[in-house]
């Protein structure tokens, strides 16, 4: 049989579905395979996980400053909200009225300007660890975002490799020849891509998130801090 329709026909043996190229691909071809397409579940895990969470924590941020703000009896809603505390802004308030409970003496000016200094200190601490819950995740999208395409393109370097072995050991430069390998790693490629997209778009929209709910987290500890100076001069 001449060589060339034989390599014709080896080559249209060949599956080019997304699970032939699989199960046809070298190795450690599969290996980048079977990492990107792990990485890119993760990766829409947390995207899915962060997206739910955000919006939970933007709704209940606004229940309860409209309830803080409806003229409601402070230490009424501490007592409410003290052991069962569901977003960032009751954290906050609870942290801060538990400050004020305290039974400090009030009766001058030093001590309430102590009092004051205490109370943005602790009220800053807890920003800080409510803005570290919502950067949680956040290293592994942009992790994923800069070393998926570099993993797609080892898949890829290495399938281009085995396509230059197939040519060196067949002595055969037909485009039948070099397609297989050249379609894996294409693949690799485009799975590296389809991982890391999603990735650096969701880290790019969370890190905007999250600047805008560490502003409220700032406003709100602000007026918070000021409502109970004002309270506490009245006293």
């Amino acid at each position: 049989m001449n060589p060339e329709v034989k390599t014709e026909i080896i080559a249209q043996a060949k599956d080019f579905s997304m699970f032939g190229l699989f199960f046809q691909a070298d190795p450690i071809v599969k290996f980048v395979i079977i990492l990107l397409i792990f990485l890119s579940i993760w990766c829409w895990a947390i995207i899915i996980n962060k997206s739910l969470f955000f919006k939970r924590e933007r709704k209940l941020q606004q229940e309860f400053e409209e309830l803080f703000w409806s003229g409601i009896d402070l230490n009424k809603l501490y007592e409410d909200v003290k052991h069962n505390y569901t977003n960032s802004f009751e954290k906050i308030f609870v942290t801060g009225m538990s400050e004020l409970l305290k039974n400090y003496n009030y009766s001058n000016e030093k001590q309430r300007s102590n009092f004051s200094s205490r109370l943005h200190y602790v009220i800053e601490i807890t920003i800080g660890k409510e803005v570290e819950k919502f950067e949680n995740n956040m290293t592994v999208l942009a992790s994923i975002g800069s070393i998926a395409p570099f993993i797609g393109l080892f898949g890829t370097v290495w399938g281009i490799m085995n396509s230059f072995q197939s040519i060196a050991i067949s002595n055969n430069t037909s485009l039948a020849v070099v397609a297989p390998g050249i379609a894996e790693a294409l693949f690799a490629t485009a799975l590296g891509l389809l991982a890391a997209i999603p990735a650096v778009a969701a880290y790019n929209k969370y890190s905007n998130d999250i600047e805008k709910l560490n502003n409220k987290l700032d406003f709100f500890g602000t007026e918070f801090c000021l409502t109970i100076i004002r309270r506490i001069e009245k006293e």
